[in-house]
């Protein structure tokens, strides 16, 4: 059953705490697997992928080929329809400008004592994508990942994808060609993300992995990590909705469906002043759930993790909004900057009654890989910055290291570090 609370409930307090705090990702269960998955990899290689693909994805490497290559995503592009293309073509390009627009520029400068100082922003050699495959065959996701890479400048772009029974969907391989993908790999799971980190005998080594996945692949990222940068953990979907009674119920409900539709865990939450208003969205929402052809899952999320909040004033609602720290934010109402003021912890926010959070997913340009499970709290989106790291340097001469350099003797001969301090006074003299 959908939780209602209100703040003027006796234990709301109470109830709004095990709201925030609840855990919809992976268990002990799911670590112990993916842990023996990521040594077996590390251990066999590609016969251990053949073994998992056959498995979980019931088909074999061997037989339908391992890779995809870059005629097939050339020919999958033109086999579109006109309007499907141009779509394609819509959200690459916007998604491409947002992102050229957070490109960082490097720094060189001589201080005051005459010490040139500056960094240098350089991207990755190599960025390992994951596409989810099966219920989560999704464009946008290689678009999201893939572009931003691009624009960094990476020069090898893998795509890992599961493909159930052999069967790969034609808009990937779309997506693919217009990002301009190098290679796409035809393994799914926790398996893949251990094939990028570790390197196996076909597929060589990434720098640094990113997209969403299921908690499989979540959990293999977190402990890879260290072995390979990643984007973040990411979780299942979420959003938060905070709208008043002027608002069409008819809009709010299928806003909160559009990410209870995504997997039985997604998290779906609205946030109203108007009592009336809450249960004629709360009757909309069973109404609209009967008609989608994702009603089973979105359904199981909606009743098990969706919640329904009366507040006094929207105003009210912004610090538990805080707490929450969603994945995505929609502030519904006519003036949104007094409410988006008060914003601290969000992922990515929706300003106004006419921008639902599902046109982020596609077409309006910022990335959709953001964090989940409270993470915005400490984390952002993805973006060029993930597949790029900086590199500062430092040029002293003889007079600038006159000038600062007997602060470092000093300190280095307090810390107990002889060589430190030598290394700095033979050059004084």
């Amino acid at each position: 059953m959908t939780l209602r609370l209100s703040t003027r409930d006796k234990d709301f307090a109470h109830a709004f705490d095990k709201l925030v705090r609840g855990r919809r990702e992976s268990d002990v269960e799911v670590s112990r697997d993916v842990t023996a998955i990521i040594a077996d990899v590390k251990a066999r290689g590609d016969a251990a992928l053949a073994d998992y693909t056959a498995r979980f994805d019931d088909h074999s490497l061997d037989g339908a080929g391992w890779s995809i290559g870059r005629q097939e995503c050339a020919d999958a592009y033109a086999a579109l329809s006109d309007d499907l293309r141009a779509a394609l073509d819509l959200a690459a390009n916007r998604i491409r400008a947002y992102h050229q627009a957070q490109l960082p520029e490097d720094r060189d400068y001589t201080d005051a004592a005459g010490v040139r100082l500056g960094a240098r922003w350089s991207a990755v050699d190599a960025a390992g994508l994951y596409v989810p495959g099966g219920r989560a065959a999704y464009p946008s996701s290689l678009l999201m990942n893939a572009i931003p890479a691009k624009v960094a400048g990476v020069d090898r772009l893998v795509v890992v994808t599961p493909t159930p029974k052999g069967q790969v969907n034609p808009l990937v391989l779309a997506a693919a060609h217009l990002a301009g993908v190098d290679e796409i790999w035809r393994i799914g799971g926790a398996h893949a993300v251990a094939a990028l980190a570790y390197g196996t005998q076909k597929i060589r080594a990434v720098d640094v992995v990113t997209g969403p996945g299921n908690a499989w692949v979540a959990e293999a990222k977190r402990q890879l990590y260290g072995v390979v940068g990643i984007d973040m953990v990411a979780g299942p979907s979420e959003i938060v909705v905070v709208a008043d009674g002027k608002n069409d119920p008819e809009w709010i409900a299928a806003d909160l469906l559009s990410q209870s539709e995504h997997d039985p865990t997604s998290q779906s939450i609205l946030f109203t002043d108007d009592a009336g208003f809450a249960d004629i969205v709360a009757d909309t929402v069973g109404v609209q759930l009967a008609a989608l052809s994702t009603r089973k899952v979105a359904t199981k999320a909606w009743e098990d993790n969706g919640a329904i909040i009366v507040v006094d004033s929207l105003e009210d609602a912004m610090p538990l909004v805080n707490r929450l720290a969603a994945e995505h934010l929609e502030l519904a109402v006519d003036d949104p900057e007094g409410l988006f003021a008060k914003v601290r912890h969000a992922g990515s926010v929706f300003l106004g009654r006419h921008t639902p959070e599902a046109v982020g997913d596609y077409v309006a340009g910022p990335n959709h890989v953001l964090p989940t499970g409270r993470r915005a709290r400490f984390s952002s989106g993805l973006s060029v910055l993930d597949f790029m790291k900086r590199t500062s340097f430092i040029q002293f001469d003889p007079y600038s290291l006159a000038a600062i350099g007997p602060a470092a003797v000093a300190l280095a001969e307090m810390e107990g570090l002889p060589a430190h301090a030598e290394s700095v006074r033979r050059r004084l003299t």
